[in-house]
């Protein structure tokens, strides 16, 4: 009898097929992890982000005087090569891998172990581990940007540069790991089940509250009244030299700002768009609410008024974003926008020298925001955050306001440590006659506008501009030139 050849192929080819899917399957299935819309929208949103630290410098270097401008902008860049490198060699691994409830561990020293898959840990399940760690680096650049707001126009250069590498590894790092690392201390399972405010109580700060805007504010502060006011603080006018660039800056700020909250959803999902639409929302009424507070006390509204303001709301809805409902966003960026100034309103006569008010506007802004999140989060927004105050749950008020007290002082603590140790080692300050004659030639050698200067291959002589400027005594030379220039002292 014959056996047909084809009923024997079939079962053997079924067979051959299954085997194949078998082994494959475990590579496939790791591969449909990923989420190519969620990946998209992480490496945009870091990108913007990004951007946010030129636009920080445009911002401060609008709001200093001429003398001083690409010193303060040199900041911004500064931070942004140097805090780079040190976020993928160490900063990452000691803020996001597995470690203590204080620090994580050196795990992903120099990323070793990140690469083109998830993370896995879960921070991110549907995107690659390399791009999560990328968008956490722009936070880390521009919060060591921001404190430099407090001592703009008087920092040495050598100093800054050593003092945000120390406080980026031992204040910023760790607090990230408190807050978002897997096992922190503000985490779940952390302190707060430990003292009894729930299984699962843990602070919630969705973009940076704690992390990004009280430590870099605080920090400012901290530093402006270590280094010293600046020479002849309160006894002549400092006003911003260029409003226009400044308000450049605040626009780009405004724009990244969408990706430095939205894209904390860590998906192209729902909840971004919530975080997005809160985002602006803060900005918006945060301007109104500096602008009516500024209007009624002095009976005018200001362009300088109107761009804090708006950085003031979308401090305040930072850590929020993600937990709250708009017209709790519109609540929280008024009052911040009026507390904010009032903040700025007192400075002179609480004596201290925050040159461009970055304690003022994220330092205030930012514990405002954290502690009105323990008000307003609802898990109708994002189940996975906590009910507020206003829901039935005053634990998480008490929980966020510990955090905002544990935060202040560990980041007081250290930057006292730090401050000293980058004192002993370079300094801290200019010397007086580099200062009256600015940190763009003493500390850069270079000017930001050479408008007297002549085209290439043509000599122009204006001897009446030299002769007013010879015959005009050096000191009120000097003061001309920075005549309508400085910050917002």
């Amino acid at each position: 009898m014959r056996v047909s050849t084809t009923r024997l192929r079939l079962p053997l080819s079924l067979f051959v097929g299954f085997g194949v899917l078998a082994a494959v399957a475990p590579a496939l299935a790791a591969e449909s992890k990923l989420d190519s819309g969620d990946t998209a929208w992480i490496l945009v949103s870091t990108a913007v982000v990004w951007f946010m630290t030129p636009g920080l410098a445009f911002f401060y270097g609008g709001l200093v005087r001429r003398k001083n401008v690409l010193g303060t902008m040199m900041q911004s860049f500064m931070a942004l090569g140097l805090i780079s490198l040190q976020w993928l060699i160490i900063g990452y691994s000691l803020a996001f891998s597995k470690g203590s409830v204080v620090v994580g561990g050196l795990q992903w020293f120099g990323l070793r172990g990140v690469g083109a898959e998830p993370d896995p840990v879960g921070y991110a399940p549907t995107v690659p581990h390399m791009a999560f760690m990328a968008f956490q680096m722009m936070f880390a650049i521009i919060t060591a940007a921001i404190l430099f707001g407090g001592v703009a126009e008087r920092m040495k250069f050598k100093a800054y540069v050593l003092f945000i590498l120390l406080w980026s590894t031992f204040v910023y790092d760790p607090l990230a790991h408190w807050v978002w690392g897997s096992g922190g201390l503000f985490g779940a399972g952390g302190l707060f089940k430990a003292i009894g405010l729930g299984e699962n109580a843990k602070a919630l700060d969705f973009a940076g509250g704690l992390v990004v805007h009280i430590s870099s504010g605080l920090t400012a502060l901290l530093c402006a009244i270590m280094i010293g006011r600046r020479y002849r603080y309160l006894e002549e006018p400092m006003p911003p030299h260029n409003l226009p660039m400044a308000g450049i800056g605040a626009g780009v700020l405004w724009l990244g700002w969408f990706g430095f909250n939205a894209g904390s959803a860590l998906a192209a999902s729902g909840l971004a768009a919530i975080a997005f639409v809160n985002t602006n929302t803060g900005a918006a009424a945060g301007m109104l609410g500096w602008v009516i507070a500024e209007w009624l006390k002095t009976g005018k509204p200001t362009f300088l008024g109107a761009i804090s303001g708006l950085v003031a709301g979308l401090v305040v809805i930072t850590p929020a974003c993600g937990f709250v409902e708009p017209w709790a966003a519109v609540v929280m960026g008024i009052v911040a926008g009026a507390v904010c100034y009032a903040a700025v309103s007192i400075k002179p006569r609480l004596g201290y020298d925050d040159s461009l008010d970055a304690f003022g506007v994220h330092g205030v802004g930012g514990t405002l925001g954290a502690l009105l999140t323990g008000v307003f989060a609802t898990t109708r927004v994002n189940p996975a955050g906590a009910d507020g105050l206003l829901y039935g749950n005053p634990a998480q008020f008490l929980v966020q306001a510990i955090s905002v007290i544990l935060t202040y002082l560990f980041v007081s603590a250290m930057c006292l440590v730090l401050l000293l140790i980058t004192k002993a080692a370079v300094g801290l300050r200019i010397d007086k006659a580099s200062e009256v004659e600015g940190m763009d030639s003493t500390e850069h050698g270079e000017e930001a506008y050479n408008l007297g200067a002549a085209p290439v291959g043509t000599s122009v002589h204006v001897p009446h501009v030299r002769e007013e400027a010879s015959e005009a005594p050096p000191e009120e030379a000097s003061r001309e030139l920075d005549a309508g220039a400085a910050t917002t002292g």
